[in-house]
């Protein structure tokens, strides 16, 4: 009988669950405490804005293009669920659906004009770090007392947190490579020309993805309100690189429409996981980021390792 670790598209698969449980049994070593309830609560309060982030970015990845705005899109969405929509829920709304639309355009022009969406997703950052400012200039307001009340649920046995970035993973899965509509989305990254032949619209496509990324984004900067009860506009800049990092160590790839949002979700709740563990370790908050760079490296190193391997086999 084969050895189904000798087969490298499973272990492909399997890095980004056994990333996650290595650095949670690390954690459990160092401190046996956190083997709990309330420990996994902890560690975990901040994972469901992160993921939400982190299936933005690889919305836009599946069309292989990169978002360089999600962290500054984010920051804007909680300082508007901060001000606006606790003052006024109809204009807090209208201007959040208006920011996914913004977004749809944003796909548009990216491929009406041919642009790197690099480039102009940096540029847009700056928008909207100007208009999170505009709107809360220092840190303050306050979550809507429903919307704390949500993500702030205490569920029997699991943390909120984690049934939440399960039911995440799963309905993003379901819709993106499991439907028909997924299955044409991801053609626009995977194999654009066919797609084009076959009548499908990559423009269409590509303003689609591009909207979901600004939904995603509206609900990752929703749900980091209602977790902090107040906002700030430099409070998610982080979620740039994060995301990134989430989707690269769950699986995804920058070209070819390869993605997947349960690896995606994975790899978001081990980068929100090695942050405690680089706590518990005392390293300094300074030190923080580059050390999970070092994960992420390494998790890397070894998914090249395989598809090499791979292509040896092939």
């Amino acid at each position: 009988m084969a050895n189904p670790l000798a087969n490298p598209r499973l272990l492909r698969a399997l890095l980004p669950p056994v990333s996650f449980i290595l650095i949670l049994a690390a954690i459990f070593v160092i401190q046996p405490r956190a083997m709990s309830y309330l420990g996994l609560n902890l560690m975990l309060n901040l994972a469901l804005p992160i993921a939400l982030a982190t299936i933005a970015q690889l919305c836009v990845i599946t069309v292989n293009d990169l978002d360089l705005s999600v962290g500054a899109f984010v920051s804007l969405v909680a300082c508007i669920g901060a001000t606006w929509l606790p003052a006024s829920p109809v204009l807090g709304t209208l201007a959040l659906l208006a920011c996914i639309a913004i977004y749809a355009g944003v796909g548009a022009l990216i491929h009406w004009r041919d642009l790197p969406s690099i480039v102009v997703t940096l540029g847009l950052s700056f928008v909207w770090l100007g208009a999170a400012v505009l709107i809360l200039p220092s840190p303050g307001g306050s979550a809507p007392a429903w919307l704390s009340a949500l993500v702030k649920l205490k569920t029997p046995l699991i943390p909120f947190a984690i049934l939440a970035s399960a039911a995440l993973a799963i309905l993003a899965h379901l819709f993106l490579m499991r439907s028909s509509v997924g299955t044409v989305l991801r053609g626009a990254g995977g194999n654009s020309q066919a797609l084009k032949r076959a009548g499908w619209s990559l423009l269409r496509a590509k303003m689609a993805m591009y909207a979901l990324c600004g939904f995603f984004g509206v609900l990752s900067g929703l749900c980091l309100v209602g977790l902090t009860t107040s906002a700030d506009a430099n409070i998610a800049l982080r979620y740039t690189l994060l995301s990134i990092a989430g989707v690269i160590l769950g699986g995804g790839e920058f070209t070819g429409g390869r993605v997947s949002p349960v690896g995606a979700v994975i790899g978001a709740l081990t980068l929100t996981l090695a942050g405690s563990l680089l706590s518990f370790l005392r390293i300094s908050p300074d030190w923080q980021i580059g050390a999970q760079g070092a994960i992420l490296i390494v998790v890397l190193a070894l998914r090249a390792l395989v598809n090499q391997t791979e292509r040896r086999m092939a």
